[in-house]
């Protein structure tokens, strides 16, 4: 008797255990966040894969943004931002933004960014977001200060300290806030393509080493004096290169700069030039 009782008193102390644990594992599970979740780094949420741009949706990442077989950046009809992420850890960015000038409100300044790259999504919700640095590319256009705007490679790594895709409540689509590292908002980007919109993920114009393509020019006849890829890349174009651009059809090549002064010098001198060669032999009486 004495043993059925000890074997009973046994059992029940077992059946405890088990109903503690079994109540501990839904406390657990609901102390575990939410929505996108935090896992390990190296995986890459599904929710932050696409397309996103900035309200006007004008600015989009892929080819409608950056040419890279004639390296040319095309601007777009509207400023804005779009970020382009895919599910296995690859990124594009495309930047069209405007800078007032409140010293001369007549002289505002832009800028138009590109980058691509990788990134990965941290254990802490950050993300990183790490470019390629030979294909980056910034345009820059002041026109009170300068008669070029300046084209030169591009390459800066970002950090973002957290995310967030819901249902924009007013728009009725998806919607992402992206953080800065300092915590402070980016403007609201909204879902336009899924899968993304991006062009390739792998290098697009390696760096050509100033003898190798000084050789595949001498090759070629062409003995530029300076390489378009080679060393140092810094190439101005005219502030109204868009436009220049739309006059050639064929897009093929940097659009060269002009010096509207030097032009305007050189104007002034054949009208000079014209007036003293028709008014010099009347004045010594000599009929042309």
């Amino acid at each position: 008797m004495l043993l059925y009782y000890s074997l009973a008193a046994f059992l029940a102390l077992v059946d405890s255990g088990n109903a503690q644990s079994s109540s501990a594992a839904p406390a657990a599970a609901a102390a575990a966040p939410s929505g996108s979740g935090a896992p390990a780094t190296g995986s890459y949420p599904t929710d932050l894969v696409g397309t996103w741009s900035s309200k006007s949706r004008s600015v989009l990442t892929g080819p409608g943004f950056y040419d890279p077989l004639n390296d040319n950046l095309l601007e777009p009809d509207h400023t804005g931002i779009s970020y382009s992420f895919t599910s296995d850890g690859y990124f594009e960015e495309a930047y069209y933004r405007a800078n007032a000038n409140p010293t001369a409100p007549d002289c505002p300044s832009a800028i138009m960014q590109w980058q691509h790259g990788s990134w990965t999504f941290n254990a802490d919700g950050s993300l990183k977001l790490e470019p390629l640095a030979v294909d980056g590319r910034q345009l820059t256009s002041q026109p009170c200060n300068s008669d070029n705007s300046i084209y030169l490679r591009y390459n800066q790594t970002e950090t973002f300290e957290r995310y967030s895709v819901y249902t924009d409540p007013f728009h009725n689509i998806p919607r992402l806030d992206l953080f800065q590292f300092d915590g402070s908002p980016l403007m609201p980007l909204y879902l336009i393509y899924s899968p993304p919109q991006m062009l390739p993920t792998t290098t697009l114009n390696p760096i050509v080493s100033a003898t190798a393509a000084s050789n595949k020019k001498r090759s070629e006849g062409e003995g530029s004096k300076h390489e378009k890829r080679g060393g140092d890349f810094a190439n101005e174009v005219p502030i109204n290169w868009k436009s220049k651009l739309e006059a050639r059809p064929e897009g093929v090549g940097m659009v060269k700069a002009i010096n509207a002064e030097k032009l305007w010098w050189v104007g002034l001198g054949m009208t000079g030039l014209g007036g003293l060669l028709y008014l010099g032999p009347r004045r010594m009486g000599i009929q042309i």
